[in-house]
């Protein structure tokens, strides 16, 4: 099934004439359902190729940054976090919310890796941008490379889950290893590991840290009080 189909149905039914990517999905209502402090919910009627409409129940995000830290060794800092959600610990890198108003992206990868994992790095560049789930939220995350480390200690935590991490630096392929193993599942560290894995062997070229972020959401941060 499409994702164009799994969040809503069509009025009307029947034959749709193909238009080939050029109709325009115009919203012709929308409704906040929830707003929250990192997330809202909207549903939208939304104009479709037949003519009808369609619900679009949208999750609003603040979207986030995460950062694969190399050090010298050829290790990358990664930390294990509980995450309510899934009920369990996952493995992932050093990441964080673009939840302060104004903050470039790569300012708050550099705040991060330091409040998080006590590191700052003089080498920064872009591995991938991740769209989390495009059916139903405009979730995005940048995941920056950073190299040339060095410890700037961590702050005392921040709350009760910052008290419960855990920092290690693991050897890239023990790292990489994980990742096929299912032992890390979390989306950009995936993405981010196997980008960098690319890098490190010369076949690909990471962006500059300041390139163009075409999916950074933006509506929620438009909602709420600088």
């Amino acid at each position: 099934m499409s994702a164009a189909n799994t969040n809503g149905t069509g009025s009307g039914g029947g034959d749709v004439q193909r238009t080939d990517g050029t109709h325009e999905f115009a919203t012709v209502a929308s409704q906040d359902v929830y707003v929250g402090k990192i997330l809202a919910l909207r549903a939208d009627e939304v104009a479709m190729p037949g003519g009808g409409q369609a619900r679009r129940e949208v999750v609003e995000h603040l979207g986030a940054v995460s950062i694969v830290a190399l050090d010298a060794d050829d290790r990358v800092v990664l930390i294990h976090q509980y995450r309510y959600p899934v009920g369990r610990r996952l493995w992932e890198l050093p990441a964080g919310l673009l939840d302060v108003a104004g903050e470039d992206p790569l300012r708050t990868a550099q705040r991060e890796l330091a409040e998080e994992v006590g590191l700052a790095a003089e080498d920064w560049s872009v591995l991938v941008d991740i769209a989390s789930s495009p059916g139903f939220t405009d979730q995005s995350e940048r995941v920056f490379l950073a190299r040339s480390l060095t410890e700037v200690g961590r702050p005392p935590a921040a709350g009760d889950e910052e008290a419960d991490l855990v920092v290690r630096r693991v050897p890239f392929d023990e790292a990489l290893r994980m990742v096929f193993a299912g032992e890390i599942v979390n989306a950009p560290a995936v993405s981010g590991l196997l980008a960098a894995a690319a890098v490190r062997s010369g076949r690909a070229e990471p962006r500059p840290a300041s390139a163009e972020w075409l999916d950074r959401p933006h509506r929620l941060a438009e909602r709420l009080p600088g």
